[in-house]
């Protein structure tokens, strides 16, 4: 194939729920190993350091997931864009989509190593961290924010080959990180007893590969979005879109994992072994939400390319098919978690009590993930048309707003571990309600036509 040409595009053009599972499988897949590989970190710090380190790494993870939430609202905001250009076959709107992308991105990964690496201590200490494990705690989330440049790299490589309809690379590329994060995790702590500082050296390692990969995949392909370093740089009407687009989705993910620091703030006041159970949790609760993520990333992909190519019709068709399928998919691993938690949880840790605060966090969430996949597909298929301000503020409104009022609340009334974990289920009814009320009167849908008949 010679540079500059298209090739074949079956999401434009094929079967679409045969399509979106060939695209939404390789994502899964990857997700799976990714997730796994965050996994082991927990599990082996909890089986061969103790239940202090197993909570130093729980109690980080939603400023990680804040950190990540942004970075990878921004490259969403990429993502939408190159798979419209893509799809309208724009080659010079995908090469400045593309190059400006990895140029912003990059320099925005710097900063955010520089920031977070300062302010480490500061937010620990904001969210009420035990004193047994700020330490720890402090270590690990330095030395991940010390990746932050190889984290955005990879997000962006992924994205982009998401985007043009690709993802099987993404998966083999998390696999070989996978492993290799695996055997780093061992290595590091198990044989050279470095503890927390291992397993956080061995997620930077294995960042830093991944971004490797997906930069070399897209400098060795010969379609219209090669990525060529002579050609790096910013064009500012491009990077306005990405931003306009991105931008809300990074802030409400920002938003949302913030509520859920705080959230985590209120269960660090019950001490290391509830913050371990509910922290190794989270972890398996992650195996259960991955698929439907992945579900969205096929959604707004599909949406997008199909919007592009002016086929209105299989937008309608790609609603219904990521409803079905999410809430085939949750309902089942809702089933399997439900009768399968306590022995999962105890591959974590041997700690009794640290195991009753997971399946109490378990008994909470269970029962309401069919309404979290059915939110998270709606504002998937919206973003994917371009409109990502109003998804932000139904999902800030619900996950964040309401759900930090519910805990001041409800906390005073009556301070315990059940009222705090039930700010989920409550806030995901009327985050859910307010989502596909949106999505069912179509004024996304009637926003991108409009731009549309403008630019035409």
């Amino acid at each position: 194939m010679n540079p500059g040409t298209v090739r074949e595009n079956r999401i434009t053009e094929g079967v679409i729920w045969k399509e979106m599972l060939r695209y939404a499988i390789p994502l899964m897949v990857g997700n799976l190993f990714q997730q796994f590989y965050n996994t082991v970190d927990s599990i082996v710090v909890g089986r061969f350091v103790g239940t202090n380190a197993l909570a130093a790494v729980s109690s980080v993870m939603f400023v990680i997931l804040m950190i990540i939430g942004f970075v990878m609202g921004l490259a969403n905001g990429a993502s939408v864009l190159m798979s419209q250009r893509y799809g309208a076959r724009d080659a010079e709107g995908t090469q400045k989509t593309i190059h400006t992308a990895f140029t912003a991105m990059f320099f925005g990964g710097i900063l955010i190593a520089v920031v977070g690496v300062l302010l480490s201590p500061a937010i620990l200490r904001l969210i009420h961290t035990p004193a047994e494990v700020l330490p720890d705690a402090t270590l690990y989330l330095r030395i991940y924010f010390l990746g932050g440049p190889v984290l955005i790299l990879y997000n962006v490589g992924a994205s982009m080959l998401q985007a043009v309809g690709d993802s099987r690379r993404p998966l083999r590329i998390l696999i070989t990180s996978c492993i290799f994060n695996i055997i780093l995790d061992v290595l590091l702590v198990v044989v050279f007893s470095l503890g927390v500082a291992g397993v956080a050296i061995a997620t930077l390692a294995a960042q830093a590969l991944s971004a490797f990969l997906a930069i070399r995949a897209l400098m060795s392909d010969d379609d219209i979005y090669r990525v060529d370093p002579r050609k790096l740089g910013i064009d500012v009407p491009t990077l306005r879109r990405i931003v306009r687009i991105g931008l809300p989705a990074g802030i409400q993910q920002t938003i949302i994992s913030l509520s859920n620091m705080i959230v985590q703030g209120y269960v660090n006041g019950f001490g290391a072994a509830a913050v371990a159970g509910i922290g190794a949790y989270n972890k398996i609760d992650a195996f259960v939400i991955m698929p439907v993520m992945s579900l969205n990333l096929a959604a707004t992909t599909f949406v997008g390319q199909n919007l592009g190519a002016g086929r209105q019709d299989r937008v309608k068709t790609t609603v219904k098919t990521v409803f079905g399928l999410g809430q085939v998919i949750t309902i089942t691993l809702s089933v399997i978690l439900g009768f399968g938690c306590r022995y999962v949880l105890g591959l974590f840790t041997k700690d009794e009590q640290a195991v009753s605060y997971g399946l109490l966090y378990m008994s909470y969430l269970v029962p309401y993930y069919f309404i979290l996949a059915l939110f998270q597909n709606a504002a998937a298929i919206i973003r994917g048309a371009g409109e990502t301000f109003v998804p932000m503020v139904i999902l800030i409104s619900g996950n964040c707003v309401f759900r930090i009022l519910y805990l001041v609340i409800a906390n005073h009334i009556a301070p315990t571990i059940d009222v705090t974990l039930a700010c989920y289920p409550v806030t995901w009814v009327a985050t859910g309600a307010a989502m596909l009320l949106f999505l069912w009167k179509g004024n996304w849908l009637r926003k991108f036509q409009r731009e549309a008949q403008r630019q035409a």
